[in-house]
């Protein structure tokens, strides 16, 4: 007689949103196959009989999406084609109740800390002795770092703090451990985040300790870049910059989300600072950091935007000439101070102001791009494409910003350096040869 024999789980996971969530999934990723779990990340041939969807909950677009994954996954299951339907992250901590009303297919929801949770599911432990250890997800000569979790802050238009809770920043020993583990598995080039990267240190150490833990990531061997991203620029702490003129590998770059260029607009939003407190940051980081490129990200239309202060916002982008940049248009989010404001710039204006300022900020690229013509940089290679290589300079990073564009290079390797010579560019692009 035969018998009928179950076939042994295998776990997909599923990731949206940002490169937070993308280190959490990893993260998860390790302790499930350190369970002994069969797990994949983004599988292609979708042959998994259980799916975790790591959802976004940031925007509408993003909302949007994850609740469109977590539906079609849904519509799976109800064919028989997955078993299980776990979700977890932003959306599922923000609007679990609702969810679960919603969409009853899924078999449990868990918030953005319940990982322990998650893996009591598949009768697993959270194992203490990987911490530190991460299991990759992308080409591996990069990684994302993440330094902490969480955030303080005010701002009027963010939910994140509703999503990830307060500021929880990560020891520096566990962060150089983790930086020492992904170097010896290949990876040069660590971008550090977190919800607010300069708050970082004051919830553990009583003061703001960023300049400590660069220092410490720097002179882990076999990283040669660090890169910095998501620095609040209220109570910014100007030792970092003596850091990173002193490291030659803590790259050039400084990613630092402004959000608006009107005082009136940053009051509203509760940003802690005034246009006139962003320049003199903006010139005491260009002095310090000679050659720094500066990236941040605004936001068009929010409540009460009037043509002066979006006028501004304008013009302080036009002075201050960011080497990156970029704008999303306001999203009225539920429980935000802001969301007891009428949502009142229409959804064209909105759109209009956003194009306007990167039109703008076209013609500023294409400057700042035209510079660098018959000079040469060194450059990280992420990937081959229909006969070139694309990498990047210290100046840009990935998937973000700025890619060179490299023909007949044919002893190149992904996640080589090189030294590459500029021969043209466009807004966005730089188009080169290895030297």
């Amino acid at each position: 007689m035969k018998t009928k024999t179950r076939r042994r789980d295998k776990v997909n996971i599923v990731t949206l949103g940002c490169s937070k969530n993308l280190v959490d999934s990893e993260v998860m990723l390790t302790q499930l196959r350190g369970n002994k779990i069969d797990t994949t990340h983004e599988a292609e041939n979708d042959d998994a009989n259980i799916v975790i969807v790591n959802t976004c909950g940031f925007i509408d677009n993003a909302k949007q999406e994850s609740i469109d994954t977590i539906l079609r996954y849904a519509d799976a299951k109800s064919e028989g084609l997955v078993e299980k339907l776990y979700v977890t992250g932003c959306l599922s901590q923000r609007y679990k109740d609702d969810l679960e009303k919603e969409i009853p297919q899924v078999d449990a929801f868990f918030g953005t800390r319940d990982l322990p949770l998650l893996l009591k599911r598949f009768k697993a432990d959270y194992k203490k002795e990987l911490v530190g250890e991460r299991v990759l997800t992308s080409a591996g000569h990069y990684a994302y770092l993440k330094i902490a979790e969480g955030c303080d802050r005010p701002c009027s238009f963010c939910a994140i703090p509703l999503m990830r809770g307060n500021h929880i920043s990560k020891p520096i020993e566990e962060l150089v451990l983790e930086a020492k583990n992904l170097a010896k598995n290949g990876t040069k080039e660590l971008l550090l985040i977190a919800q607010d990267s300069t708050y970082y240190g004051l919830d553990i150490y009583k003061k703001r300790n960023l300049a400590e833990l660069l220092q410490n990531l720097a002179d882990v061997e076999g990283i040669d870049w660090v890169r910095l991203h998501y620095a609040f620029p209220t109570g910014f702490p100007l030792d970092i910059l003596d850091v990173m003129a002193d490291h030659p590998n803590i790259c050039n770059y400084l990613d630092m989300p402004l959000q608006h260029g009107s005082t009136n607009i940053l009051k509203a939003m509760r940003r802690g600072t005034t246009r006139e407190k962003q320049e003199e940051l903006i010139a005491t980081i260009r002095e310090k950091v000679p050659g720094i490129a500066l990236r941040t990200t605004l936001i068009a239309g929010y409540p009460g935007e009037t043509e002066k202060d979006f006028q501004e916002m304008f013009d302080f982008v036009e002075r201050s000439r960011f080497e990156r940049l970029g704008i999303f248009t306001y999203s009225h989010e539920e429980n935000t101070h802001a969301y007891n404001f009428k949502d009142d710039v229409p959804d064209k204006v909105k759109q209009e102001r956003a194009n306007a300022v990167m039109e703008l900020q076209e013609k500023i690229s294409y400057d700042i791009n035209q510079e660098k013509i018959d000079k040469t940089f060194k450059v990280l290679i992420d990937r081959a494409e229909g006969g070139s290589f694309i990498g990047r300079t210290e100046f840009d990073s990935p998937e973000v910003d700025n890619e060179v564009i490299i023909d007949g290079a044919s002893h190149v390797r992904l996640g080589d350096f090189c030294n590459v010579k500029i021969n043209d560019a466009t807004e966005f692009d730089l188009y080169g040869e290895v030297v």
